[in-house]
Order: structure tokens, then sequence, then C-alpha cells
């Protein structure tokens, strides 16, 4: 089903024939396995603050990149034409850059963010996209956000030069800023135009020219050099309008299927969708995210996550941590509505691909309850506490108002209070939390789309570092790098109403606590409320930045209670405890990644971790690399794979588990095939005696295959590299009843190429 023919290495007299040629003109070249990570801050934590650049919408620091060489100039949104972006057509590029973005790290420094997530670095398809409409016109389009990829390994000239990246790079990184990219991996660019009847377009995928080993090669800039001689520096390597290597699924739009199957292997608007069941396919992949590893990033945001085989995921992101410089971070777009009847594969996603999510659960509830107050701060309260239950690693979530994709925040609730309030809860909530460029400037779009939302700052704003909103992230980045019960607490509602909440969160004896009004008119009086909390007077952090003022607990009855106090129309307060916790008893806070093979790194967060201290991965004692009072680097065992907890012992005192999933090995990729019928809400599942495949354990099975042929079934499931396993297929009824083959196991043996896939044969179900 996913078989394809192997590339055609060059031959060696090519390469000495292009070697001779190109060392006669002074070229030097690089080529990718040659690259290591240097400089990174390490993997994104909950004691960040992520802010979101949409890099063409920011800021034009070199307006020499504006309207690069072959770029038509009329895509780029300058009808003065002085060369600057006016922001006026949103559709068309408007100017901002790396340089952009390195002018403004005071400003991004100033303000408490400690991570960046940008677009896409790589080049993207830099031809006009058109739009027909009904009434005859036609809407020009342009791939300033990233999301149509062409060739991963040059840069977008617009943004800059590979050396600009560089010098980006470097200057976050001196400023303690660390950098997130956008990565796409489910499709190239619209390969079909769905406002012309699906007429042919683009979709074209390009790498550089490689050497005789099939290293791609590079110039001393670290940009694609013309190593072959034909006057080109690319190659195309797939089209998906003459798709001689099963690159593409081909499947056409998604269009209303909602199924799990329209969903991964279909197209999203239209933009070719990779099969990444093909082994070409995620050899390319791979290559390209470890290739801006290389880089020195310090983490991936993964588009459109939700259209993904989540076995290519795992094995995707298993890939890039194994590889030189250890783990980085790694959160996706699963993008969910509320209610959402893909909930439950969204909750899971983070525990059976190692990727976190941008949490749009969080997002829909917060915008319905600050926004247009369709939710109380009670269903706000509740969604809090039931995502806390539900999230394995509940405080990696990425959490967030809007972002590029949504309707800009401010466009929904334009009151200052509420807008406050919101922005508030966001940065003191569990989760990492990601502030969309422009929020603590009150960006107003012009309508609710997402396009209208991505606006150019620098024609929209000032930069002013005196904004309300500038402020409270400000003072509560500051409190979130500062007390743990932020980065890495529990979450707990002390009182909710329908326009009231005052929430705690609480790690160890540390705490904070929450107290906000979304009314911006309305008084409202708490009653007295049972604490913690040592008796005494809290200050609030904000220093009544959104009205708040002092609280005091006193003892009563034994009890420790905070005293009766009113909140104010939008009145906001934050009030911590912050003791030492001392250094003698190790506290794990968090632990990045959380899912990983025997010999990789891991990075383990919390208190108490610096001097002496043991690790375990169950009873399997690890290798401690380094460690200081806050983070622990360590090697994960050789030991039994599956889920282990990980501890930290000092002395006597051993600290709290934390879950941690080793894998067997290099994750490949088996996609499973078998003819079977079920009664109606019926599904089959794979079970077998290895922990990807659940250890006979049917509660931990493969997910349920997929069936758009039926009664044939297929899944692609991430397995240990050249692995010889036993399975049997299982059915599972709508009330959980299992039905096993009736027949000895069934053995097949994974590849042994690292990027490898493979298919069964087509089984019959055997009762």
């Amino acid at each position: 089903m996913w078989k394809v023919p192997k590339f055609i290495k060059q031959s060696y007299l090519v390469f000495l024939l292009a070697l001779l040629l190109y060392s006669s003109f002074g070229f030097s070249f690089s080529r990718t396995e040659a690259t290591t990570s240097t400089g990174t801050l390490g993997p994104v934590t909950p004691k960040d603050t992520i802010y979101q650049i949409v890099t063409d919408r920011f800021f034009d620091g070199d307006p020499s990149n504006n309207k690069p060489l072959g770029f038509d100039p009329t895509l780029f949104d300058d009808p003065d034409g002085n060369n600057q972006g006016n922001g006026k057509d949103l559709k068309l590029y408007q100017g901002g850059d790396f340089q952009g973005i390195i002018d403004k790290i005071p400003y991004l420094k100033n303000m408490g963010i400690t991570a960046v997530w940008i677009s896409a670095p790589y080049e993207n398809r830099d031809t006009v996209i058109e739009d027909y409409q009904s009434d005859g016109s036609i809407n020009r389009w342009t791939s300033f956000h990233g999301y149509h990829a062409r060739n991963y390994f040059a840069t977008n000239k617009h943004f800059g030069t590979m050396k600009d990246f560089i010098r980006l790079r470097d200057a976050l990184h001196q400023n303690g800023i660390k950098l997130v990219i956008d990565f796409v991996s489910n499709h190239s660019s619209r390969w079909q135009n769905p406002t012309l009847n699906f007429a042919p377009e683009d979709g074209k995928l390009y790498e550089p020219d490689k050497d005789a080993n099939g290293n791609y090669v590079f110039d001393a800039n670290g940009e694609p050099a013309d190593y072959n001689g034909d006057g080109k520096v690319e190659n195309l390597l797939a089209d998906p309008h003459n798709d001689v290597n099963g690159f593409f699924h081909g499947l056409g739009d998604r269009g209303n299927d909602t199924s799990r199957f329209g969903y991964r292997y279909k197209d999203l608007g239209s933009l070719a969708d990779y099969s990444q069941e093909n082994a070409l396919v995620v050899e390319h992949l791979e290559k390209a995210a470890k290739f801006w590893k290389s880089k020195g990033i310090d983490g991936f945001r993964h588009d459109a996550t939700l259209h993904m085989n989540p076995a290519f995921v795992k094995g995707f992101k298993d890939a890039i941590d194994s590889d030189a410089g250890g783990p980085v971070t790694h959160f996706g777009e699963f993008f969910i509505g509320r209610p959402d009847p893909k909930y439950d594969e969204y909750r899971t996603f983070p525990e059976r691909t190692g990727v976190n999510n941008l949490d749009f659960e969080y997002f829909r509830t917060a915008t319905n309850a600050f926004g247009n107050f369709s939710e109380t701060m009670s269903s706000f309260g509740d969604m809090m506490i039931k995502t806390s239950n539900d999230y394995i690693y509940e405080n990696q979530t990425v959490t967030f108002l809007d972002n590029h994709d949504v309707t800009r925040f401010r466009y929904i609730q334009p009151n200052d209070k509420p807008y406050h309030a919101a922005l508030a809860v966001l940065m003191t909530s569990r989760g990492i939390p990601n502030i969309y460029y422009g929020t603590e400037q009150y960006l107003m779009p012009l309508d609710s789309s997402d396009i209208a939302g991505r606006m150019f700052m620098q024609t929209s704003t000032n930069f002013d570092e005196n904004t309300t909103a500038y402020k409270v992230i400000q003072k509560l980045s500051n409190l979130r790098k500062n007390n743990e019960a932020i980065a890495y607490g529990t979450t707990e509602i002390l009182y909710s109403t329908n326009d009231i909440l005052v929430f705690k969160r609480q790690f160890y004896d540390k705490q904070v606590i929450v107290a906000v009004n979304r009314q911006p008119d309305q008084t409202f009086t708490i009653p007295e409320l049972d604490t913690t909390l040592p008796v005494g007077t809290y200050s609030d952090v904000l220093g009544g930045l959104l009205y708040g003022s002092s609280i005091s607990v006193n003892n009563v009855n034994g009890q420790n209670k905070i005293s009766s106090f009113t909140l104010s129309g939008g009145e906001v307060n934050v009030w911590s405890y912050n003791p030492s916790l001392g250094t003698s008893t190790p506290r794990i806070g968090d632990v990045i990644s959380t899912m990983g093979r025997p010999g990789n790194t891991v990075y383990i967060y919390g208190t108490g971790l610096g001097g002496s201290v043991t690790v375990k991965f169950g009873s399997t004692v690890a290798t401690v690399v380094s460690n200081s009072d806050q983070m622990i680097e360590a090697i994960v065992p050789n030991t039994n794979p599956g889920i282990q907890n990980i501890t930290v012992t000092k002395g006597s005192v051993t600290s709290n588990p934390f879950r941690y999933e080793i894998l067997s090995g290099d994750q490949v990729q088996v996609i499973f095939h078998v003819n079977a019928t079920t009664n109606w809400g019926g599904n089959i599942y794979v079970v077998g005696n290895i922990p990807e495949l659940g250890s006979w354990d049917p509660n931990q099975s493969s997910e349920a295959m997929l069936n758009p042929n039926y009664p044939e079934w297929f899944l692609p499931v991430s397995v240990p590299k050249g692995a010889t396993f036993e399975f049997k297929f299982i059915k599972k009824d709508n009330n959980g009843n299992v039905i096993w083959e009736s027949r000895s196991n069934r053995v097949f043996t994974a590849p042994n190429s690292s990027t490898g896939t493979i298919d069964t044969p087509l089984y019959f179900w055997d009762n």
C-alpha cells in the first residue's frame, strides 16, 4: 500500500567532476551531517512565558529583503511605492523579518518574555495564490504565514538569510529568550484550487543539491549551493501532480468528512497532504527537523497535529529528541471545538505521541467566560479542574487567549477590565502561557476573521511599554519564574459564581491565590474562605494595577481563614506565599521530555535537586550528568520499557514520582491490515507482547483501527525498529467488551531502517 522505489544515488564520477568544477571557483561546502546543536537554552518549561510572532507581521528591521530577487513586487503591500508595508492588504507580505525581531528584543525582555514562537523560517511557496469569488473578483494571497512549505533547507528570503537566522538565535539566547519555530510536517502548499473547481495549482516540494553520499550541500553562509553545476541550488523532490514516489496521499480535500481517516488522510484546505506512512517522507521530514534543531533552536510548534498519523508523530518526535543536543520542546495544534467528539483523542494525544497540545479547551472556555460571557466563571473553574484530571501533563499544555488561527480576543472583548482579567488568569493558570503578538497593545482587528487578526504590528502600534496589559504580563511572568506554585502546582477552586472566581495554585508549601471579578461595573462580596496560608497579611502582586489590595488571614477556632473581602468591577488580586522549601528534600515539578528511549537525555525540574542525588526510573538507577537545586540532567537507563516513575533521592528522602514512558527502541511504523466484520459501533484493535501494543493488556491496546473500505481495517502503529513481536486483533463493542481472535499469536518483524515503514499482509479475522 505504501511501498515506493528507493532513491538512485549519484555516481562517484559525477561527484568528482562537480567537486573539481566548484573548487576552481572558490566555493566551500558544508553538509547536513556535519552540523551540531549549539547554544540552546533548553526546552520551554512551565516557568516560561511564550510570545507568538507571525514574523511577517511584527517589525521590518531590514527593508532590503522586502522584495527578494524573482519575487512579484505586487505581492508586497506597498501601494505608496516606498518599500514599506502599510498594513492594509493583510493577504500580502508586510515586511516583518528576523532583524525586526532582533530590534525588538529589549521590548520582549522587559515584558518578561522568556520564549518566542516564530513563523516557519524555511522557504515557502512564493507565487500568487488566487481565490476566485462569486462576484467574479479575485483575491490575491501570499504564503506570508509560513504554512505552504516548499524547501525545508533554505530560509524564507522575506525574513532573511541563514546568517540572519543565526544572529536572531544568538541575540535571543544572549537575552535569555528561547526560540521555538513553527514546523509543518503535514503538507506542502496548495495543489488544487478549491475556488476554481479544484484546478491544478502547486504543492511541489524541493531540496538542495546532494553530493555522492546523499548529503545536502551548502555554501559557507549556510545557503544551498549549486553543487551539480546546473545553475540551480535546488531540485524537485516531489510533485503531487506527478507523484511517482507516493509522497502525497492525493485523496482530495477533506470537505465535511469528520472521520479520523478524513482528518488524517485527506487534504486540509487543499494543501498537498504528505503520506507519512511512506519511508521517503519520514526520512525527508526527520532530516529537515534535525537540520533546524542543529541550528540551535529550543523547540518545535507542530502544525496541524489533528491531521497527522499519531504513529508518525511519535516516531518523528523521538527521532528529533534522540538526535544530538537532547530533547527540545514539542507542542502541536490539535484543533478542537467545545464540546467536541474528538476530545478524548485530543486529551490523550500527548501521552500517545510525546507532543503536547496547544490547549484549545482552555482557549474555548476562556473565550466564552471572559469574552462573550456565554459561560460562567464557575464553568471556567470546572474546566480547570476537569482538565487537571484529564491531562496527564497538565502543566506542559500551552494555554492561550487567541492566536493566528482564531479571532483576536480584543475583538471579542473590547472592555479593558474583563480583557485584563482574562490575561491575569492566563498568566497564573496551569500550563505554559502563550501571548499572541500585540495582545499587550490591544490590537483590534476590523472583523472576526483570522486574517484580520494578523495585523502588521509596526503600523498598528508604537510598542508602548506602559500599557496595563504589558505591565500585567511583566509582573506575572516574573511571579511565574519565581514561585513554583504557578509553574508546577495543582489547581483548587476556592470560590466561584457566575462572575467571580477565586482559585489556588499550590506546590507543596508554596501558594498563589487569584481572585477575579469579570464584571466591569459590579462589586461583589466574597465570604470568609478556609485557607492553608499562615496567619498574616498578603499584598497584591500586581500592586493594585487591576484595582487589587491586600488580604488578611486569621485563625478562627483553629482554622486559618481569609477574611471576607470585596471585589470591585474588573478587580483582580494575586496573592503569593513563597517560602523557601530548603535544599534537603527533593521535589519534582516537571520532566522534559516525558517519553524517550534508553540513552536519551532527560531534564528534571523542581526544587532541592542539587548536591548528591540518585535518580531512578522505576528501580533502575540513571546516570546524572549534572544538577543544581532546580534542575537535573540525566540519561534514561537501559531498563524495562513502558511506563516508569522517575524519582530523585537525596540521603534518606525520596521525591514525589513523575510519569515517564521508556520506549522499546528507535520507533518505526508497521501498518496493520485485517479483514473483519463487527456489529454496529464495534471496532478492531491491535494488542501484542510489546509495550507499544499494550503488553497483551486490551485496555492498553492500539487506538481503534481505521475502516474507510469496510470490512477492511488498517492502522499505522509505532513499534521498535527491527523488533520481532507477537500480536492479535481484538474486537471491542460500545460497552468495552472484548473478543479475542481464537488462534495462536501472529508474528511480525518491524523494518530495520530508522525511517522504515512496512505493511503487514491483509490478515483475516480468525475465530
